[in-house]
């Protein structure tokens, strides 16, 4: 563990030099100022809304917003709408990092809120280390790295989510079990693929495995790009089942060129990759070819399925987004076509509801501050069967992971038949 957390450190010196100068001119602008501003609660989410990785952004905030909306037009917290600033980032770090800036220069935000992706959460946790006060908190990260969850950064972030490494791991667990012991890698070039890189390798040397092959490709590929070299690749280590850590792009990009080139093995995907976003261009390309680039899939996910009406939340999930009109944020245009429900957006949902529950604990005893409201929080029901807790040792509020695969064009949760299909 401190050898992890030394690597993590010293990874992340790099984006603390890059950001320290930037930081020098705003850093008198930052301290005071009330983080409220009359009448209402902003909340400042700096993410991907356009680009490759796009929809994660939109779908999020949209999840998130359905239910803020409907918290609104029922009195908000005491009166208070609560607002969720946005800011495009594009899934790269410099944006980020500028944005956050910006929101800690506003005396109107509150706390910074859904961030969306590795890269660019990992180059903003310099900043949330350098200030006192509750504007250096981010709730609830679209991402499963280790580097908010370790020191010296753990303390400023609360995450909701599953870590990459607990999706691996049960990712990998089922393979070896199954006999599918050569396991290779694709992954982005970038502070998120070397996380989920890292966690296949921890997951493979508890069963006394490694790698036997990996590729990687550049952030910002898309589903027009190439990757038959890196299939090449991966061909040549002859792998029992390949696991993708990267965007929803770039993975179908990769699918297809590996069935197009007789990889048949099983591949995964971790949560970040959007399932819906990557199962609508794998349909696209495979009618395009004339192939089923849908099969042999399995996701991991952080969030129960939105197909399980047995849960309250889910059934909440989806009446609100049916119900509530909710716009793109940064006025995109129609270019964008909404996801009715997604893994994202129903992410989104848990994250604001979450929220909620911390902003009426501090609304009721104003002296704990942002960061107590958030650590007193203890056995609150979400709906969706496992109550959410934090600490002032633990700013992780759920462990859980579930496996998807795709039937019928729609991402379904796996079954023990699908997975013993794959046994060797």
């Amino acid at each position: 563990m401190k050898g992890n957390g030394a690597k993590i450190f010293f990874e992340l010196f790099e984006a603390e030099l890059a950001v320290f100068f930037s930081v020098l001119v705003f850093a008198v602008l930052f301290m005071g100022g009330s983080a409220v501003a009359a009448g209402k609660i902003q909340l400042g989410m700096s993410a991907a809304f356009t680009g490759p990785s796009g929809g994660l952004g939109v779908e999020l905030y949209r999840g998130s917003m359905a239910y803020f909306t409907h918290l609104n037009q029922n009195d908000g917290i005491n009166g208070k709408p609560v607002l969720i600033i946005t800011r495009d980032d594009k899934y790269h770090p410099d944006p980020a990092i500028q944005n956050t800036i910006n929101f800690m220069h506003r005396s109107d935000v509150k706390c910074l809120f859904n961030y969306v992706g590795t890269p660019t959460v990992t180059r903003v946790l310099p900043l949330l280390n350098g200030y006192e006060g509750e504007k250096e908190i981010l709730f609830f990260p679209f991402t499963g790295a280790e580097a908010q969850r370790q020191g010296p950064y753990k303390r400023h972030v609360f995450n909701l989510r599953a870590s990459y490494q607990q999706e691996l791991t049960g990712l990998v667990n089922h393979f070896v079990e199954l006999g599918l012991r050569r396991v290779a890698v694709f992954y982005q070039a970038d502070a998120y693929g070397r996380s989920g890189w890292s966690g296949v390798r921890n997951a493979l040397s508890a069963h006394g495995l490694f790698m036997v092959g990996e590729a990687t490709y550049r952030r910002d590929s898309g589903i027009d790009d190439c990757m038959e070299e890196q299939v090449a690749i991966l061909q040549r280590a002859r792998p029992d089942a390949v696991v993708c850590i990267g965007s929803y792009a770039a993975c179908a990009a990769f699918i297809r060129d590996a069935r197009n080139m007789n990889l048949d093995v099983p591949i995964a995907n971790v949560s970040f990759v959007g399932s819906e976003n990557m199962i609508s261009l794998l349909l696209r390309e495979g009618k395009k070819f004339g192939q089923d680039y849908t099969r042999d899939l399995v996701n991991s996910q952080v969030v129960p399925s939105y197909e399980d009406m047995d849960l309250p939340a889910v059934r909440e999930y989806r009446h609100l987004m049916d119900t509530i009109p909710v716009p793109l944020p940064l006025g995109l245009d129609g270019d964008y076509h909404s996801l009715r429900y997604s893994f994202a957006g129903f992410e989104g949902f848990l994250n604001a509801k979450v929220m909620t529950a911390i902003l009426r604990k501090l609304e009721a005893e104003p002296s704990l501050g942002l960061m107590g409201a958030a650590e007193s929080l203890t056995g609150v029901d979400i709906g969706i069967g496992t109550p959410v807790s934090f600490a002032r040792d633990d700013h992780q509020g759920l462990k859980c992971v579930y496996f998807t695969t795709v039937r019928d064009g729609k991402s379904v949760p796996m079954t023990e038949e699908q997975w013993e299909s794959w046994r060797k």
